[in-house]
Formats: C-alpha cells, structure tokens, sequence
C-alpha cells in the first residue's frame, strides 16, 4: 500500500469510528529530517562552498550546522585554530570567504536551513550581541560550545565553575534569541574526585538555559552509554550528531585533546555500516526530547558516496 493509499484508508476507518486518530500519529520513519555537520566535508567546502552545499541538498538533507570560527568570533579563537589547522590540511570555517547575505542566499537557494553553530567559548562569553545578529540572519536557533578549553577542566572545581559560566552564557543566549548547546567529547565522562564532570554540568545548570548536543562517537569512546545519558537527563539533549564505529574504540588518554581525536577519525563510519545500535538510540533520543540530528563523520573519505550511505540508513529507520 502506497502512502497517499494508507492516507485514504486510515481516514475513513477514522471517519467510521473503527480506528482512534490521533493527533500525534506519525508515519514509522524516525527522523523527518536530517542534518549534516559541515567538520565532514570541510576540505570540499573550502574549495566550492555553493557546490558543496547544492551536493548536500541534492543527496536530501535538509538541515546543516555551520562551525567556527566566524568573522566575528574571538580573536583567541582564531589563533587557536590556526593552531590546529596544520595538522588538518585545510584551514577554512564559519562562512568559508563568503558575506552572511552570501550564506543566506546559498542556504535558501538550496531549501536548506541551519539550526545550529559550533563556536568557541570566549565568543560566547564575549561576542553574545554578535552571535545574536548572525541567528537573526541567517536562521539559527542554537549555539554551541564544540569543547570546553583545556584550561578551563583540569580538576572537579574547574569543571564547577564552568557550569556556573554556562548558566550566565545561556542567560546571554536568551536574551538575544538564542539557546545555548554544550557539545561533549570524550573527556569529562570518567570520575575526577569521585563525581563524572559531564553529569556535574547537567546538573548543576539550568534546564531553561542550558541545553546538551550528544555526540554518539565521543561518547563511546570515553567510555559512557548514549542511552543512559538520555534517559537519565529527558529534555535536557536537543541536539545530536549521528555517527557510527567501525569497531568500539577508547581514547588513548582521557579524551581531553585534538591528536586523540583526530587518532580516532580512521574509526568512524557510516551509519549504518558500525558496531551501534543507532535505531535504539535515535529512538531513546526522540522520546527525551533531541529534535535536532546531525550526520557527522570528520572529515570523511569519499563523501559523496559515505554521507549518502549515512542518509539513505538514517531516513530508512
């Protein structure tokens, strides 16, 4: 039976009052739509922006998440990530050389939207106004912190005082019309001082202005369960970057820095081609209230051929 037919057929038992119809029924397909996170193809992006966004949308998806930094970001930042970038072998991020009008028009040429940022910490304890005129330009909802810097997490009272830093930055957020999203990497999932920092952070932060983005692949790799968390914390996560693992894998060290990530990224798979029980997941994750989910393989091989692999799994569910 074709969909239009189902359509039919399940209104008029509806109409004879042989079948309850209720407001919230849903076709079985778990995700309506699905995003990507630019960090998987950034190589392509630096080289064609337009391109790489109309090959995205022409694969299907419908969402993307934009990561920093921006024009407008910290100065720190910057530098930070120039630090980084040689070890990528690109450098490009935020608007890849393009004016914001620019992004607008490219994303609505191509019926995409963009929900969610990454960005860093000192933009969002400095530049709030900033990011609020860029939301307000270019669509987005959320802004999250990608990492929590190295210095800011060496013990238990670190990781206190951030929490407490978050609810001041999500106050921000709001304000602007934002919300503020903490993004997880494998640090912070393991005791320190006889408390998990990660769950210090839920809560200890205000549900109304904290808000949590699970990375699937981070978090397995620290050592943590993806459900648990979820279940655990309902409305806290509304975010969520999909990704599999070839073979379950744990961090050489505590997770903390960008060589034990990137050690990692020859692990990451597609979808449906790992050893996670996504549709578990994307179903536990969709009851504790994620409405957000982001397809993210950093900086994948052959992503014309992987990231439609991951979409054709995610919208089969």
């Amino acid at each position: 039976m074709n969909r239009r037919n189902f359509i039919k057929a399940t209104s008029t038992l509806a109409a004879a009052g042989l079948l309850k119809w209720e407001p919230s029924f849903s076709f079985p397909n778990l995700l309506n739509k699905i995003g990507i996170q630019l960090f998987s193809v950034p190589q392509l992006l630096e080289k064609d922006f337009r391109a790489t966004i109309k090959m995205l949308a022409q694969m299907g998806y419908q969402e993307l998440e934009l990561y920093g930094p921006f024009p407008f970001s910290a100065q720190e930042a910057v530098d930070r990530w120039k630090s980084i970038t040689p070890s990528l072998g690109f450098s490009g991020s935020g608007y890849f050389g393009l004016a914001p009008q620019d992004v607008k028009d490219v994303l609505k040429e191509n019926a995409m939207t963009t929900p969610s940022i990454h960005t860093d910490y000192i933009t969002l304890q400095k530049n709030m106004n900033a990011l609020g005129e860029a939301g307000h330009l270019l669509g987005f909802e959320y802004v999250a912190l990608p990492a929590l810097p190295p210095e800011y997490r060496k013990n238990l009272d670190d990781y206190k005082k951030s929490a407490d830093q978050f609810n001041k930055i999500g106050e921000q957020a709001k304000k602007v019309g934002l919300k503020f999203s903490y993004h997880n990497h494998g640090y912070g999932l393991n005791k320190i001082e006889g408390q998990i920092p990660l769950k210090l952070i839920l809560e200890r932060t205000d549900p109304k202005l904290v808000f949590f983005e699970m990375d699937l692949f981070w978090t397995v790799a620290g050592g943590a369960d993806p459900i648990e968390y979820l279940k655990s914390y309902p409305g806290r996560y509304h975010l969520m970057h999909v990704k599999n693992m070839k073979e379950k894998k744990r961090f050489s060290g505590d997770g903390g820095d960008s060589n034990q990530w990137i050690e990692l990224f020859p692990y990451m798979a597609t979808a449906g081609e790992g050893v996670l029980d996504l549709k578990s997941i994307i179903e536990q994750a969709k009851k504790s209230g994620v409405t957000h989910f982001f397809v993210e393989q950093d900086m994948v091989a052959n992503p014309e051929v992987e990231l439609k692999k991951s979409l054709n799994y995610l919208k089969a569910l």
